[in-house]
């Protein structure tokens, strides 16, 4: 018999609780995140020193999410490879 949705809905919970102790809770995937909220120009700048910091072409920087908060702030996500190869 078919597995029902609950059941691949447990089985998806044990794994992520099993791999859950990295901090941003996406383990296994190879990425090192950061979260920063900061008003946009702010945001801007550390956007383009994490860039120039790690580099997209060596690292696979990228901002991985974004979103501007009711006070004006932009809150994002910048995520890289621990090193260039």
């Amino acid at each position: 018999m078919a597995d029902r949705p609950r059941d691949l809905a447990e089985r998806m919970a044990r794994r992520r609780e099993a791999g859950g102790s990295k901090p941003g809770g996406r383990s296994g995937d190879g990425y090192l995140r950061e979260t920063f909220t900061l008003p946009r120009a702010a945001a801007r700048a550390r956007a383009e020193a994490f860039f120039a910091r790690y580099p997209k072409a060596g690292y696979m920087s990228a901002v991985e999410t974004w979103r501007e908060l009711p006070g004006g702030d932009i809150e994002f996500t910048m995520r890289r490879l621990p090193s260039a190869d």
